[in-house]
């Protein structure tokens, strides 16, 4: 592995401010139809059409097969940090484009890093690197989570926005000075790899895309339900990120353990299962909160396994062309979290928690179908 311990931790950081920027929005979410006079829907809309701007990733991948990643990776956190200034404002068009801003740069920076270490470290020893990577995300409810809902008891909804603004800005400092350059990517023939990308690589990409729609559509109005159904507050909701971040962190912890050595495929297989049966416990709370909890963690675990875990796979599909592979799965991943967020919102409003679980379960199992023809058909495990 060419990759060192402190260039990773590094590295980690600057994604774990990215994912903070992002996932502290939907556990608070009620905290900001308050502040800027909205209904659930509007701002799930809001955060649904803000997603498509990963799509931005598409004109990027040759860049990155170009040897660019480290320039994306901290102009990334620059966008992230601005769109934080943007959103103080307290006008609600201007979160909307604060909001598309945020995504283009926490995609970026994605893709990049996904790209950075894919192109150092073999795919053998591949998922443990990435699963350390991806402990960002659970690092945002683990850590930031439980720092937001106190910025937010302290100095009101402005406060977690400055305080994201300022770690932003310093980490796109730190990544810009301290990350190695490397040169563009290359095949065994030599010039980057520009044919088209194969049906096995797109089995690949539709899976993750799967994945993360049947995530996202569900995470992005978890705050709100718990709010609603159970009457927990924002301190409560802090704490019950901090848990959820505590079961991401097993689960990405598990994938840079469980993937190289079991396979990647199959083991994403069994995690949907177990976000499967997590949604199903999910849809027996009623009125209990133990029970809704229960299925929260086990639909948290399931899915932030089988997300992590797809990049690993996704990130060998395509290997002369991780750059362009990786901004496709960013891109397609982007449209069907988007979609499933605009939904989320809709279909909690008419129908409660029972809405947005139902488009997860069937994202789950396209995502399980999608993987099984694949794994069948290639020599990824």
């Amino acid at each position: 592995m060419i990759v060192g311990r402190s260039q990773l931790a590094r590295l980690t950081a600057g994604k774990a401010i990215g994912n903070t920027a992002l996932r502290w929005i939907p556990f608070f979410l009620f905290e900001l139809e308050r502040a800027f006079d909205a209904t659930t829907a509007q701002l799930t809309t809001i955060l649904g059409v803000g997603e498509m701007a990963g799509l931005f990733t598409l004109l990027v991948g040759r860049q990155l097969d170009g040897g660019k990643e480290r320039w994306f990776m901290s102009l990334s956190l620059g966008f992230v940090s601005v769109s934080a200034l943007m959103a103080l404002s307290g006008s609600l068009p201007i979160f909307a484009a604060s909001f598309f801003l945020l995504i283009i740069g926490v995609s970026l920076y994605t893709v990049g890093g996904h790209t950075y270490l894919s192109r150092r470290v073999p795919f053998q020893q591949r998922g443990r690197v990435i699963g350390i990577f991806e402990t960002s995300w659970a690092m945002a409810l683990l850590i930031g989570a439980p720092i937001v809902a106190v910025l937010l008891r302290l100095g009101g909804w402005r406060a977690p926005f400055v305080f994201i603004a300022i770690v932003a800005a310093l980490c796109a400092v730190l990544v810009a000075t301290t990350t190695d350059h490397v040169g563009p990517t290359k095949d065994a023939t030599g010039p980057p790899n520009r044919d088209p990308l194969g049906l096995d690589a797109w089995l690949l990409i539709a899976g993750s895309a799967a994945i993360a729609m049947a995530g996202l559509t569900t995470i992005v109005i978890v705050g709100t339900w718990l709010e609603d159904a159970f009457d927990v507050s924002v301190g409560g909701v802090g704490a019950l990120a901090f848990a959820f971040g505590v079961a991401e962190l097993g689960s990405s912890s598990s994938s840079a353990v469980f993937a190289d050595r079991l396979g990647a495929v199959r083991t994403t297989r069994m995690a949907l299962v177990g976000l499967v049966v997590g949604i199903v416990v999910m849809t027996q709370a009623s009125t209990s909160l133990i029970v809704a909890i229960l299925g929260l963690f086990i639909f948290f675990l399931g899915f932030e396994y089988s997300i992590v875990t797809s990049f690993s796979f996704v990130s060998e599909a395509a290997p002369a062309a991780r750059g362009r592979v990786l901004a496709a799965n960013n891109a397609i991943g982007t449209l069907a979290r988007g979609t499933g967020t605009i939904a989320s919102g809709l279909l909690f409003e008419r129908f409660g928690i029972s809405g947005p679980v139902a488009v997860s379960f069937g994202a789950a199992v396209l995502a399980l179908g999608l993987l099984t023809v694949s794994q069948r058909r290639t020599q990824i495990a």
